[in-house]
């Protein structure tokens, strides 16, 4: 079957180029959806390392001296026994 213009029909009655393009259409269509998939993965492995940095953080927080608070220890405890 032909539709005049000289372009063969394919099996679904749609010309040969519409059916190639629309092929790689889908093909292309099913590699984004799986780059979607993927980049989803990421972007939730990064927000619980976020969550994580953000617990470790508030920790740290929690372990300074408040203000007008002495430290636990002095600086001079830090020096190498050598001075």
């Amino acid at each position: 079957m032909s539709d005049g213009d000289g372009v063969a029909d394919g099996k679904d009655g749609l010309p040969t180029e519409i059916r190639s393009r629309l092929d790689d259409l889908e093909v292309k269509a099913a590699f984004m959806e799986d780059l979607v998939d993927r980049l989803d993965l990421v972007v939730v492995r990064q927000q619980q390392q976020i969550d994580l940095l953000i617990q470790e953080v508030s920790r740290l927080k929690q372990q300074l001296p408040g203000p007008g608070q002495p430290s636990a220890h002095s600086l001079r405890d830090e020096l190498p026994p050598h001075y």
